[in-house]
């Protein structure tokens, strides 16, 4: 399995909002938005807390806490170092082509038929729409 190298935190608008010019510096923009990359997170109590790593104004590495309440986070994506993150088309691998000899004859479509829903109550009345009601 391959190893986490972070998670990115995505907030809901409003969080963003919310917490103004003191999210600004930690943000990073995506093609999925905005969120905040980071090292570690726990969630298990009220607040995200989340530890970023950065680096400060004398060039020292340094670890940060980040703590947020939980009802801000809209979605947390663990982030992998099997490739560069980041949302994206995907692409479709095909399988070769059949040879002429393995092709099949061309299959007809099923029809699909829908039963009618069963009333929820048994020996219910059918339900009155405007179409039915008398003139």
């Amino acid at each position: 399995m391959n190893e986490s190298q972070g998670y990115a935190v995505f907030f809901f608008p409003q969080a963003l909002e919310a917490l103004g010019e003191a999210i600004r510096p930690y943000l990073l923009d995506g093609p999925a938005g905005a969120h905040v990359l980071c090292r570690e997170i726990d969630t298990g109590g009220a607040f995200i807390e989340m530890t970023l790593e950065g680096r400060g104004s004398d060039g020292r590495d340094l670890s940060l806490e980040l703590m947020v309440p939980g009802n801000m986070v809209r979605m947390i994506v663990s982030a992998h170092g099997e490739g560069a993150f980041g949302f994206g088309p995907r692409v479709v691998r095909t399988a070769p082509a059949p040879s002429i000899a393995a092709e099949a004859a061309p299959v007809a479509p099923v029809p699909v038929t829908v039963p009618e829903p069963a009333p929820a109550v048994p020996d219910a009345p059918p339900p009155v729409t405007a179409k039915d009601k008398p003139e």
